[in-house]
């Protein structure tokens, strides 16, 4: 049994990677194109423009994972089946539920393997590839240059006008409230260092007000130096200018808990990091899918037939789910819901009619 168990281990395997290094040469090969537009601006050569290429594509493997795997397995499937492999396998003794265990299990174990990567390696190449086209086309990193931003820290609200490189601040305020929901005072400072955990405010001024008179009274003195505790730190302040997608999963759920914490809306970071969470679950709904019809009736369409339905079906559903996303966001349901239910329900759905299937 084991025997067999690595052949068809094998076969979907192969498949997998083949199917991969085709997606990703198509990838490359358009994305390459596109660059050549830009070849020629300033100091963007071709090379450059391979390289960025070459930089980019664990990300893009990531990213793809789903469709890639759901395409390798049903392909390899396929391949036994139009080979008359399947059939010998069963009448081995090899049911549709175990055939369809291998399947999952082998599955699994790929997409942890490039989420492996993607969480990884994927982050840090993609970083270099884009500060390394930046610098060649004479632009400052956006991680180097960003605008100036609100944040929430616990009762305070800070405000810097200018994010020079994460670390040095301009502009900056520091408004501080009680209990009650009331100013209690408020701290500005021309330039402010930040460590970490830490702000260092130079040349500060504080204003604090005393709203227990009817009419509040404020008093105005001036340091040299303002030291204010944060909760928040540079990867969190790095991902205020970013797309969800474009973070890694831990930075998630980092964004989701300081969000929540401070009471501020973390939906979109939710279904990010949900989609994330659950993609095991909602690539095994689509194969499942799939599964039904490749071990469908072969009097009903021919076996190329079926495996395009069944890989539209997958890659519908998948198309699904993340419309599931969007519409958690659009009318404020749970994200957890919106990621975990469908596939959970396909799942159930797709293993009952598998289970009876096998019976017959």
């Amino acid at each position: 049994m084991k025997i067999k168990d690595r052949y068809i281990a094998k076969t979907l395997l192969t498949h997998s990677i083949a199917i991969l290094f085709v997606w990703l040469g198509m990838y490359s090969f358009f994305s390459f194109l596109s660059e050549l537009n830009t070849v020629g601006t300033r100091d963007y050569k071709i090379l450059d423009a391979f390289k960025y290429i070459v930089f980019k594509i664990p990300e893009v493997a990531y990213e793809q994972a789903s469709p890639v795997i759901l395409l390798g397995c049903v392909l390899g499937m396929g391949h036994l089946a139009s080979t008359g492999q399947l059939v010998v396998l069963r009448a081995s003794g090899i049911s549709i539920l175990r055939i369809t265990w291998i399947t999952l299990k082998n599955t699994i174990l790929f997409l942890f393997f490039i989420a492996l990567i993607g969480e990884t390696i994927a982050p840090t190449m993609t970083k270099f590839a884009e500060n390394q086209k930046s610098s060649a086309l004479g632009k400052i990193s956006l991680i180097n240059n960003q605008d100036g931003f609100w944040i929430r820290d616990g009762s305070n609200f800070i405000n810097v006008e200018k994010n020079i490189d994460g670390i040095l601040f301009n502009g900056v305020t520091v408004i501080e409230v009680n209990q009650s929901n009331k100013i209690e005072s408020l701290v500005k400072s021309e330039t402010a260092k930040f460590d970490g955990s830490l702000l260092d405010m130079s040349d500060s001024r504080i204003f604090s007000i005393d709203s227990s008179n009817p009419i509040n009274d404020i008093s105005v003195k001036e340091r040299s130096f303002y030291n204010k505790t944060v909760s928040f730190d540079k990867d969190l302040l790095k991902s205020l200018s970013k797309d969800p997608k474009d973070l890694n999963t831990w930075t998630l759920v980092r964004q989701v808990q300081f969000l929540s914490d401070n009471k501020l809306r973390s939906g979109i970071f939710q279904v990010e990091l949900y989609t994330r969470v659950f993609k095991p679950l909602t690539l095994i709904a689509m194969i499942l899918l799939a599964m039904l019809f490749i071990f469908g009736s072969t009097r009903d369409a021919t076996l190329g037939r079926k495996i395009f339905f069944g890989v539209a079906i997958g890659l519908s559903f998948e198309l699904i789910s993340r419309i599931a996303g969007a519409l958690s966001l659009s009318y404020e349901f749970s994200p957890l819901l919106s990621s975990f239910v469908p596939s959970m329900t396909v799942i159930f759905v797709a293993m009952t009619l598998l289970i009876k299937k096998s019976t017959q």
